[in-house]
């Protein structure tokens, strides 16, 4: 077990902890101009967001990757792991990175926690890019369809078990699940270490899987009720989702039945020869699309022309 050192990775990039919601987070940051506040997935760390942090701030945006809530070198608190309290901390993030809003970009439950914002702090939203991560009410019949996101899902409910094969032989698993949801090709050495010694940090572990517990466990419940509720109004920001072509974790059918939730412009973009993490396997392509769109949306919303 490590400290939440291993959070700390070197490169064109500044650390910092700020407050939010109660709790710190650790943020990533480069860059001068409008804020992109990206949120990043299971079983990651604010670093799966390495390659569009520097493209981003190349671009003239202020890229600012947190770790999310019980991840990371960000506080591991004992409750928090709702959607509507994490996408309350996104919010709070915005504001505590000095920032009105932000163009909000997130991968698998750091999208759901994007979608969530849209409807419960939609005024720190300026647009939202949802990265392998389908609409919260579609969610639900993505896992319906089965395959191994559906798999681990369901084996997170048993307590302290998954836990323990988590950190089992330094973490292994954690490569295991990156391998299997992911096309051929990725992920490399570096990138496996990388997230094994993220999840090694202590608590790390059990808080990860504490999203996946309320995700099930909320359908049953008046939280959960209440939560839906909120979400059936239209989304009215402009939205891009960008999916791997080959996702085993949410096929691509299922995540872009999201388009029917938003009233504003909507763009799909598939990624050819990508799994459930293309802003890794193909971080040029998700790069590229990223700007261009954010350039598109940025232009129609201030009458601005794109920035070059």
């Amino acid at each position: 077990m490590l400290d939440d050192s291993a959070a700390y990775v070197d490169g064109p990039w500044t650390h910092r902890t700020i407050g939010a919601a109660g709790a710190r987070f650790h943020v990533a940051e480069a860059g001068e101009g409008p804020l992109v506040l990206l949120l990043h997935g299971f079983p990651q760390f604010w670093w799966a967001w390495r390659a569009q942090i520097g493209a981003l701030a190349a671009a003239g945006y202020r890229a600012a990757a947190v770790d999310m809530r019980g991840y990371g070198a960000s506080d591991k608190t004992p409750r928090g792991y709702d959607l509507p309290t994490l996408a309350e901390d996104a919010a709070g993030m915005v504001r505590a990175l000095g920032a009105a809003d932000a163009a909000v970009v997130g991968h698998g439950v750091g999208g759901l926690v994007g979608w969530t914002m849209t409807a419960h702090h939609p005024e720190t939203v300026r647009s939202l890019a949802a990265v392998s991560a389908p609409h919260p009410l579609r969610a639900a019949r993505a896992l319906a369809r089965g395959g191994p996101g559906t798999q681990h899902f369901l084996a997170a409910q048993v307590p302290i078990l998954p836990e323990q094969r988590l950190l089992a032989d330094g973490c292994e698993r954690v490569g295991d699940l990156l391998d299997a949801w992911s096309a051929p090709g990725w992920p490399d050495t570096e990138s496996e270490e990388r997230y094994r010694l993220a999840f090694s940090i202590p608590k790390v572990s059990h808080c990860s899987l504490e999203y996946h517990r309320w995700l099930f466990r909320s359908r049953w419940r008046l939280d959960g009720v209440r939560y839906r509720s909120g979400l059936r109004r239209q989304v009215r920001v402009p939205v891009l989702q960008i999916h791997g072509e080959d996702d085993p974790v949410c096929r691509p059918a299922a995540a872009s039945a999201s388009r029917r939730l938003v009233s504003a412009a909507y763009r799909w973009h598939p990624v050819a020869g990508a799994g459930h993490f293309p802003h890794e396997e193909r971080p040029e392509e998700v790069s590229s699309a990223l700007i261009g769109w954010l350039g598109e949306t940025e232009a129609a919303r201030t009458g601005r022309p794109e920035r070059q």
